[in-house]
């Protein structure tokens, strides 16, 4: 059941389902276009999440019951027919799957590590939610055979370009910072870049491929040591 509800003094929560799945992250990025383009400056900011959607709005210019009549108008008709067979933008990102947990993984899921490889890049993700540092797309759903939890012991150092899995999961690390998924591999392609619009490629209801390459290619690419 949809739900619209106050959150805080100047934020409107839109719940749209109670579970994800792999076209609700795509059908709410089109709500959240939608809401934009019909708010203008009364919306400050829409932030999707996996089955939310976050409104922050301008009270000067929008009050909570005008935002709440407004919503429930654009969620009338939502997600609309024009949503059913939108599959969203693909990326494909190239991987050399040489992380540091690759081995480690592959054990703990009864695994060899080309299977590892095959069974992630095997399928296409859906962003679900940006969030934990600028950038960092988090993707799913991960093949139930890599599930695994976070590590014990986060890392306090994850290079830049980081491929990593937790849980249904998975994700690129835009930049280097502590980390607690299992890293798999590593990929030259930037995916976050202040100097650039916008400054991240990847946005909630587009797809990403992963290619797998290999070392020399990595190398060409301009991937670091």
């Amino acid at each position: 059941m949809i739900r619209v509800e106050a959150f805080g003094a100047t934020a409107l929560l839109i719940t749209l389902a109670e579970q994800p799945d792999d076209a609700l992250p795509l059908r709410i990025a089109r709500l959240a276009e939608r809401l934009r383009a019909e708010l203008g400056a009364a919306l400050m900011d829409c932030v999707p999440g996996w089955t939310t959607l976050l409104l922050h709005y301008d009270l000067l210019r929008i009050d909570l019951p005008q935002l709440q009549s407004r919503v429930q108008a654009a969620l009338a008709d939502w997600p609309g027919d024009a949503q059913v067979n939108d599959a969203g933008r693909l990326h494909e990102i190239a991987v050399w799957y040489a992380g540091e947990d690759l081995s480690e993984v592959a054990r703990l899921c009864g695994l060899t590590s080309a299977q590892v490889i095959d069974l992630h890049a095997g399928r296409d993700y859906r962003v679900g939610a940006i969030g934990f540092s600028p950038g960092f797309a988090y993707l799913g759903e991960l093949d139930e055979r890599l599930a695994l939890p976070r590590r014990a012991t986060p890392r306090t150092h994850v290079p830049a370009g980081s491929l990593a899995i937790a849980e249904r999961q998975t994700a690129v690390y835009p930049q280097a910072s502590p980390g607690g998924w299992h890293l798999l591999g590593r990929t030259a392609q930037r995916l976050f870049d202040p100097g650039q619009p916008p400054p991240c490629p990847l946005a909630v209801g587009d797809r990403v491929r992963f290619v797998p390459i290999d070392e020399v290619a990595y190398r060409a690419a301009g991937g670091a040591p």
